[in-house]
């Protein structure tokens, strides 16, 4: 590029973020998550200016970073834009030329996909097929979005007058002011920032009278005929798995990553957070695929665990590999050691940027060293290194070379504490509130927390929580925004005000982007009748959210 190209090409990027800086947006959304694409698509179609900020360089969050096995409960309980969403998969994929890797009959899902009369949407997908998706319809609306640019996460990076905030301060200077803000994020960086209550961790089963919250650690060994936890048994070691690593020498210590305090009281709160991982997009086409390598640094001691398992009985591979188009996969957690990094994330929530890039970066190690154990190392068996190792990353899916993402399934990180809180009562129907903006379907469900010693010296994991919901429930609006006093033009779709085991049943990203909808629906209407999100008249939003094709019943 000559010396005036350069210097024009620097005017026009000068003009275009002058542009973009010094604009007052309607609504200034932080966090590209899923939830936080259908906020700004829905926010531009109500006519509203719209600046969508995502730290990282690609949209859409999990639904775009590999999981694409969509966890739902019950399809008929998703409208809006999540759905419009799901229907622009099935379209997708009505196109030839998107079946690169397989023929389209060739397709088999596993259940999530029907080919039934009268299904409307398609939900299992490629990462790369949910980014085009989400691409095409933010294509049709007036939406700035800005990419890179990470939220200052000290005092000054929110900007607030009176219980309202005006504008919020990226890492780099650049400011962005609003009229209404919305945290869409995982971590729920920017509600933490403005001074907005949350928690982290468990809470007790006595905090709101539940008994699915706290420490999940009703386990004994059934070689001795105790009573075993339906919860706990689940995703957990076959019986006789020595924890030492000198077996039977307590003396030797701990293998890598057993909690040595114990698990804790039963029903008791901690500050630990379940287990993330990535979900893997895998394929088995040898001319899409990356063989696993293993990982630098790899230490054969941090898997030991995982060979002693399968020394003790264990038979099975450790993943739910569920099937994607194009011969690709969403591989997920399964059995007592598998791809989630148990007890190592409890930092994250709270971590600097930089803390949070090497617990990413960790959790990637060890899956990567994990994945290159089952296929390779001549210890594991026969039958489970000859399945795992015609398996590899996919070439064309995401940015890096290896074919990893750089999305971890932040399964759980900060929860907000507004003046309602979604619990256990209300997914089991018990208790109804009266102002829902979306249903949640989906069981209650907390993944492993942390890795103990148990009674008989063997090790186990605990935290695991699979309990069903009567049926779909209604999400409080209450839930999504803060307390008056806190602040008065602020939406939380994501990380909302939930007990840890609701939030296990909420989490679902089809109902952050019902929630991330019906926020944006609640923004614009707060703007035209200039009003705090505490004081919108729930008949009125209720009769726009219908208006939107929401479903709330």
């Amino acid at each position: 590029m000559n010396r005036f190209r350069l210097s024009f090409f620097i005017f026009l990027t000068f003009i275009q973020w002058t542009h973009v800086l010094g604009q007052e947006y309607d609504l200034v959304i932080y966090g590209g998550t899923s939830a936080g694409v259908a906020a700004a698509i829905q926010a531009s179609r109500m006519d509203k200016s719209v600046v969508l900020i995502e730290p990282s360089h690609r949209l859409g969050g999990l639904t775009t970073g590999g999981l694409g096995q969509t966890d739902i409960g019950n399809k008929q309980a998703i409208g809006g834009i999540s759905r419009e969403f799901y229907r622009g998969i099935k379209e997708y994929y009505k196109q030839p030329e998107h079946w690169k890797w397989q023929k389209k009959e060739e397709y088999k899902d596993g259940g999530q996909t029907t080919t039934a009369e009268g299904e409307d949407a398609m939900w299992t997908f490629e990462p790369s097929a949910a980014l085009q998706v989400f691409q095409q319809m933010l294509d049709q609306e007036e939406v700035t979005i800005v990419y890179g640019e990470r939220l200052l996460r000290t005092e000054d990076g929110v900007d607030k007058t009176n219980g309202k905030l005006t504008a919020i301060t990226m890492e780099s200077g650049k400011k962005f002011q609003g009229k209404m803000f919305m945290d869409a994020t995982y971590e729920g960086d920017l509600m933490a920032t403005a001074g907005v209550s949350y928690t982290v961790g468990r809470e007790g089963n006595k905090k709101y009278k539940e008994s699915l919250n706290g420490v999940q650690a009703n386990y004994y060994a059934p070689t001795l005929q105790n009573k075993v936890s339906r919860n706990a048994i689940n995703h957990n070691f076959v019986p006789g798995v020595d924890p030492y690593i000198e077996k039977g020498n307590p003396s030797s210590g701990l293998l890598p990553f057993i909690n040595p305090e114990g698990p804790g009281i039963d029903g008791a709160g901690d500050n630990k957070v379940q287990a993330y991982c990535f979900r893997m997009c895998l394929t088995d086409h040898p001319d899409n695929r990356i063989p696993f390598e293993k990982p630098e640094g790899y230490q054969e001691l941090d898997y030991e665990l995982l060979i002693r398992n399968y020394e003790m009985g264990e038979a099975q591979v450790p993943w739910i590999n569920s099937y994607m188009p194009n011969r690709k996969t969403d591989t997920n957690n399964r059995l007592g050691f598998s791809t989630d990094f148990i007890g190592q994330n409890y930092d994250y929530p709270e971590a600097s940027y930089e803390e949070r890039e090497k617990i990413v970066e960790a959790h990637r190690k060890y899956q990567q060293g994990l994945m290159w154990t089952l296929a390779y190392h001549p210890r594991m068996p026969e039958k489970i290194r000859n399945e795992v190792s015609r398996w590899g990353t996919s070439k064309d899916e995401f940015e890096r070379e290896d074919g990893w993402q750089n999305q971890l399934y932040i399964r759980e990180a900060r929860r907000m504490i507004s003046d309602l809180v979604m619990t256990q009562h209300h997914c089991e129907g018990l208790e109804v509130v009266d102002d829902g903006i979306g249903l949640a379907a989906y069981g209650m469900d907390s993944h492993h927390i942390q890795r103990y010693v148990d009674a008989n010296g063997f090790v186990q994991n605990e935290g695991n929580v699979e309990a069903h919901v009567s049926g779909p429930y209604p999400i409080s609006y209450r839930s999504i925004i803060p307390k008056r006093s806190e602040a008065q033009n602020l939406l939380v779709p994501v990380c909302i005000s939930a007990s840890h085991i609701a939030f296990g049943s909420i989490r679902m990203e089809p109902v952050f982007m019902v929630l991330g909808q019906s926020a944006a629906i609640a923004a614009a209407m707060a703007i035209d009748e200039s009003l705090a999100v505490q004081d919108i008249p729930y008949a009125s939003l209720k009769e726009t959210l219908l208006k939107y094709k929401q479903r709330l019943e």
